[in-house]
């Protein structure tokens, strides 16, 4: 076999390995994972250690070279929790990891064990070789808790042990997937996270019994008129240089949003719903409680709504926005993130999107936004001139495969795309660190 198809098998046979731990979380168990890379990452020669806050879930930081230096330090970020897996809606065993149909299948294939066993694979590919960074350090960050936050994982480590988890420049998850457009070919590359904003709306009335609604006063029906402007909001457009970046890479004028968002919309309307949701606040009711009981009129009713808004805007210009929609009905504040970003031009970009235009002639690299947070939140606010993007390159497996497939039932990868972006976590360490 050659280079990549080493890299393929090895990557496949590293994520299938992950796979069979099941790191569900929670309660997450992830130490024998982390056990595990540490030790194939060790026997490779790269420098382990195993930090956290809880003994049985652990952050794994291996490094190669010298991150002291003073020359730039790339770190390839992962978690290794997963969501919950309902075994009645697969067909296989979701911690089986097994190699069928030219797929791994199971828990975390794509959600993100592969990214973790691509970068792995990578790095250990590059010390066994004998290369080292001619200045600065590769580490490998494989962290827990992601899907419920990142408490003990990623927040942990950029604020307790800053030493361990400084760099320059950092990928992980959020893009990369081809996207199939207009006869082109086109790989995002994350540069920014939408903030979030929670907030839980509650309607008071007078309870009684449901046979005669006359004599009570049913507070569950005070929520429709909010829950109908809710549904009926279509917030104005805030672009940002990200969905700049992604409109021109869709051949579109950022400077006619509306009508590039129509042109979009006609050629591929899966694309126009990410762009759109990059454009602007979003707002969407998923949570609603009233009464306990069918024969009780509910004197309480409390609906919960998901806020969304692009990186760059101040909160208190949200909160206003946001508490104009529902203006009449007692509103609380429950969480408020603001959004995050790194620079859309940087040597990263550059590398990437040579890099891409090699491996796929006439494919282009463009910018995107994610519509959710991931765990580069933690590493943009810890180190402000960190460059971390998004991004675990896949060419067989398009988005539309591949997104409907995260957090659901038979998810899986390509294989080959396994050693694609083996062989870019191989690649890059050789330009940005020479």
């Amino acid at each position: 076999m050659n280079v990549v198809e080493n890299l393929q098998q090895e990557t496949a046979d590293v994520l299938g390995r992950l796979i069979a731990f099941n790191t569900v979380n929670p309660p997450g168990n992830e130490r024998p994972a982390a056990e595990f890379l540490r030790d194939y990452l060790a026997d490779a020669g790269l420098k382990t250690e195993l930090v956290g806050e809880h003994e049985e879930r652990p952050n794994l930081v291996a490094t190669l070279g010298d991150p002291d230096d003073g020359g730039p330090v790339l770190g390839y970020l992962g978690h290794t929790d997963t969501v919950l897996a309902d075994p009645g809606a697969w067909t296989g065993d979701p911690w089986s990891g097994e190699l069928r149909d030219g797929h791994v299948w199971g828990r975390g294939a794509i959600d993100m064990k592969s990214q973790v066993a691509a970068e792995a694979v990578a790095a250990a590919h590059l010390a066994r070789s004998g290369w080292r960074p001619a200045r600065g350090a590769l580490r490998v960050f494989a962290v827990v808790d992601e899907e419920t936050g990142g408490r003990l994982g990623a927040q942990w480590l950029t604020e307790q042990r800053p030493d361990l988890a400084r760099c320059d420049y950092l990928l992980n998850e959020g893009a990369g997937t081809v996207m199939p457009y207009a006869g082109r070919r086109l790989y995002g590359v994350c540069c920014a996270e939408k903030g979030t904003f929670r907030f839980k709306l509650v309607a008071r009335g007078r309870a009684g019994h449901a046979s005669v609604p006359a004599l009570a006063d049913n507070a569950l029906l005070k929520l429709v008129p909010a829950l109908e402007r809710l549904a009926a909001a279509d917030l104005p457009f805030d672009l940002t240089d990200e969905t700049r970046g992604l409109i021109r890479g869709l051949g579109e004028d950022p400077a006619e949003p509306e009508a590039a968002l129509r042109s979009i919309e006609a050629t591929e309307p899966r694309i126009a719903a990410l762009v759109k949701a990059g454009m602007q606040v979003t707002v969407a009711p998923t949570m609603i409680a009233a009464s306990e009981k069918i024969n009780v009129i509910p004197g309480q009713a409390v609906l919960h709504v998901d806020g969304r808004a692009p990186a760059g805007l101040e909160p208190d210009a949200v909160k206003v926005r946001l508490e104009a929609l529902v203006d009449g009905v007692e509103m609380e504040w429950m969480e408020t993130v603001v959004g995050n970003r790194s620079p859309v031009e940087s040597p990263l970009m550059d590398a990437i999107g040579a890099w891409v235009a090699e491996q796929d002639p006439g494919a282009e690299a463009v910018p995107t936004v994610l519509p959710a947070f991931t765990d580069s939140r933690w590493w943009r606010h810890a180190f402000p001139d960190c460059v971390a993007y998004g991004f675990f390159p896949q060419r067989h497996q398009s988005l539309y495969d591949t997104w409907p497939l995260i957090h659901g039932a038979d998810e899986r990868i390509d294989v080959r795309d396994l050693g694609f972006a083996a062989e870019f976590f191989t690649h890059l360490p050789k330009v940005l660190l020479r």
